[in-house]
């Protein structure tokens, strides 16, 4: 490609970049990392670049300035897109790279899509909420799709991102 129609998107000083973000995926991202309401952290995002590295050749990146990702917030990164990769910057460089890995289960990140699950708040019939205390709970079947089962009900969410 011609140097001079590419479109670059600035370094940062300090922050993370993730990278390999399935295509369609990064304003999710931005919303689940709750960006769009921190008026302190700048990010950036790219849509449908060219990658060898995700199915479908294609890939969003999210930059994001002056802070680094917890791990649950990587385990949330992860449900979304599975190939994605998490950049640590310090002082414009790259001080370490990794991918983003699901564990065997999954706690308090996505909620079960079956209404019925005991996992799930109930409203009763006097409009007060009835719940169980019981934090959601997942088992990931596979780390590459991904695909998860709830712990209680054993319903398997088709679209994850919805429940994140």
């Amino acid at each position: 490609m011609d140097k001079k129609k590419e479109l670059t998107i600035p370094k940062i000083k300090d922050g993370t970049v993730i990278d390999h973000l399935s295509p369609g995926t990064v304003y999710k991202a931005v919303e689940i990392l709750g960006l769009g309401n921190d008026k302190n952290n700048v990010s950036s995002t790219a849509t449908n670049l060219d990658s060898q590295r995700v199915p479908g050749g294609k890939k969003d990146i999210l930059k994001i300035e002056n802070r680094e990702l917890t791990p649950n917030e990587v385990n949330k990164i992860s449900l979304l897109s599975p190939y994605g990769t998490i950049n640590i910057i310090r002082d414009y460089e790259v001080v370490k790279k990794y991918r983003v890995e699901l564990p065997d289960e999954i706690f308090g990140i996505a909620k079960c899509s079956n209404p019925n699950c005991i996992s799930n708040p109930k409203i009763d019939q006097d409009g007060m909420m009835r719940a169980e205390p019981i934090p959601y709970r997942f088992k990931v079947l596979d780390k590459s799709k991904p695909v998860i089962k709830c712990y209680y009900c054993e319903r398997e969410p088709e679209d994850i991102s919805k429940l994140i």
